[in-house]
């Protein structure tokens, strides 16, 4: 058997359980000292003048061939449902970083401008009653069936929810503070907070749905083994790598016609079954990018819990807030003390299918424990801004959003659940009439 890469095939050769463990265990955790920085930023895709209404397939094919002819930076990708990605190229500064994607964005929204589409921040479409695919691929179809496995979740996951997803170095091999057991650990339990104090989707088909995060409600109904993460112990590569091989397997790919959808075929199952076909290293790649826990290894860290945010910049603050509280040593000393009696409220369970993601995307940081971690991790990383050299815009943002949210014990999804008619108003605050 065989892969199509770039026009032409090659061959490829099965792999063992032995094999896809030492694979697994080399590659997950790279590790280092904190240098470099990413983002990648997803956006739903609307009507700028009636953004209730769908946008047609067909405009959206055209604009996004536009796009590919616009010299960016950044990686330009379109999701399922037709939402819009930028990832950015790893960064040697948060400012670096911010100063990309910022340029990339304005060239997007130039050409979205001229035929009336916006970008919007928001983690979960508030208009769409029923999911509405655009991309019409292989992996998609197969990604369909097997979530459709659990209900209705993952069309709505995979269709009109958006992110921002935060891209660290692992750390340092060695214990400490940047030591990257630390790091992974504090990205599980500091990653409720970001969850809580950036919750932007309190509103599914018109209504709200009793939860600050719906998109994080969604990613949870998918399920343990896609969409969760593994046990917290003292050695992530082990954990991670038993994890992605008791995973359920998505799909079987094929050469041609539609992917094969197996059910209840975890990873280790098939290398020892070697059914329907023996699996190869290409299949051990492609099943690490259908996991999808809150933080995911991949050499790096992606922290995967954050809704898309408002505004045209609102994208900032996250990764200012998260890049401090992890590369700055004093910072992420006081965010692991901030975050660490949190770590009782998971009850062992791994993340989000635990207590205190579920109280971080339902309540936001109307829960006391996490309003109050929250204050000093958002104080924490406005102080250490200026340490790792953001520019003086990042830090006002920051400072700007402690004030406005965090401080008051809010998110942006309370300003949706306080306007009028709560999804009737448009993307920029103001009232939209259809």
């Amino acid at each position: 058997m065989s892969d199509a890469v770039g026009g032409c095939t090659r061959p490829r050769t099965p792999v063992t359980e032995a094999e896809v463990e030492a694979l697994v265990h080399g590659i997950c955790f790279k590790t280092g000292p904190p240098r470099r920085l990413g983002v990648e930023v997803e956006w739903l895709v609307h009507e700028a003048s009636a953004p209730r209404l769908p946008v047609a397939p067909e405009r959206l094919e055209a604009v996004y061939a536009a796009l590919r002819t616009v010299p960016l930076r950044s990686a330009l990708t379109v999701e399922p449902g037709g939402q819009l990605e930028l990832s950015s190229l790893p960064a040697t500064s948060l400012t670096e970083c911010v100063d990309a994607v910022s340029a990339d964005l304005d060239a997007v929204r130039a050409v979205l401008r001229e035929d009336g589409l916006a970008l919007v921040g928001l983690g979960h479409d508030p208009w769409q009653p029923t999911p509405r695919r655009f991309l019409r691929q292989p992996r998609y179809d197969a990604m369909e069936a097997c979530l459709d496995r659990t209900g209705p979740a993952g069309r709505f996951m995979m269709c009109t929810s958006a992110s921002v997803q935060v891209c660290l170095d692992a750390g340092h091999e060695e214990p400490g503070p940047l030591g990257h057991v630390r790091r992974w650990w504090l990205a599980h339990h500091l990653g409720a907070v970001l969850l809580a104090a950036f919750a932007n989707s309190p509103l599914a088909g018109d209504r709200p749905t009793g939860w600050r995060s719906t998109r994080q409600l969604r990613w949870t109904q998918i399920g343990t083994g896609r969409a969760g993460g593994p046990p917290l112990d003292s050695d992530p590569r082990a954990a991670w790598t038993r994890h992605v091989l008791d995973s359920p397997v998505m799909c079987v790919r094929r050469e041609a016609g539609p992917w094969e959808v197996p059910e209840d075929l975890t990873f280790r199952e098939w290398t020892r079954g070697r059914t329907p076909r023996p699996p190869t290293r290409e299949d051990l790649d492609y099943h690490l990018t259908t996991l999808f826990p809150p933080v995911r290894p991949r050499g790096h860290l992606e922290l995967r819990m954050i809704d898309a945010q408002p505004g045209e910049d609102g994208w900032i603050v996250p990764l200012a807030v998260t890049a401090a509280l992890f590369d700055d040593p004093e910072a992420t000393e006081t965010a692991y003390r901030a975050v660490k009696p949190l770590a009782e409220r998971t009850l062992g369970l791994p993340a989000p299918h635990n207590p205190l993601y579920q109280d971080a995307a339902r309540l936001a940081l109307t829960d006391p424990e996490l309003r109050e971690a929250a204050a000093t991790c958002f104080t924490a990383a406005l102080a250490a801004l200026p340490r790792i050299g953001a520019a003086p815009a990042i830090t006002e943002a920051v400072a700007g959003y402690l004030e406005r949210y965090v401080l008051r014990g809010r998110c942006p999804a309370d300003d949706l659940l306080e306007m009028p008619d709560g999804a009737s108003r448009g993307p920029y605050g103001r009232e939209t009439r259809t």
